[in-house]
């Protein structure tokens, strides 16, 4: 059960005075929802935990940036959010970043691969996707930012930003046609 804005507020104001079990209740009332989010911009559990304690780092220190109209799960996604992207500035390699005029024509997906898919499944397969592929699908598709927003946030032309979005849709529909056939394979021997 999540925590009324109330409790969210003096809970905050305790974390910001370096109460440790305020901290301690905080992080596990929001652990398992920091983590979903955590897992979608990374490709181990290893780099989301990071993620996720560098989120609630600023979040303890920075509790007095809350504003209790802004519903706190909301506040803290922000956050969450923008750790993963600070994270990925930070542990980046490569940069793939592709022009939208190479972008191909994408194939579909047969339907019944979509249903078939669990909640689990759907996730580490995008967790397959190359970082800045995943990163570009992560926050157009699930977190609704716009093309110019994340052409911001990820410093890239928003022309960017779509081919990777195309980019990476494309390899989830290779990915979701190869789990496809193994599953029909499986089931027909």
């Amino acid at each position: 059960m999540t925590p009324k804005t109330e409790d969210i507020t003096v809970l905050l104001q305790e974390c910001l005075n370096g109460n440790r079990k305020s901290q301690e209740r905080l992080y596990r009332e929001f652990y398992g929802y920091a983590m979903g989010i955590c897992m979608r911009y990374s490709s181990n559990r290893e780099d989301a935990v990071e993620i996720l304690n560098d989120s609630f780092l600023k979040v303890f220190t920075r509790a007095h940036q809350y504003r209790t109209e802004v519903p706190f799960k909301l506040w803290l996604r922000r956050i969450l959010i923008n750790a993963a992207l600070d994270y990925h500035r930070i542990h980046q390699k490569h940069r793939f970043h592709e022009d939208i005029g190479r972008a191909e024509q994408l194939p579909t997906v047969e339907a019944n691969a979509l249903e078939q898919i669990t909640h689990s499944e759907l996730l580490d397969l995008i967790r397959q996707l190359s970082p800045a592929y995943r990163l570009v699908f992560n926050l157009y598709v699930i977190d609704g930012f716009t093309h110019e927003e994340i052409a911001g946030q990820l410093q890239i032309s928003a022309g960017t930003s779509k081919s990777n979005l195309a980019r990476a849709r494309e390899q989830l529909r290779i990915l979701l046609t190869r789990r496809n056939h193994v599953e029909c394979g499986r089931t027909t021997r």
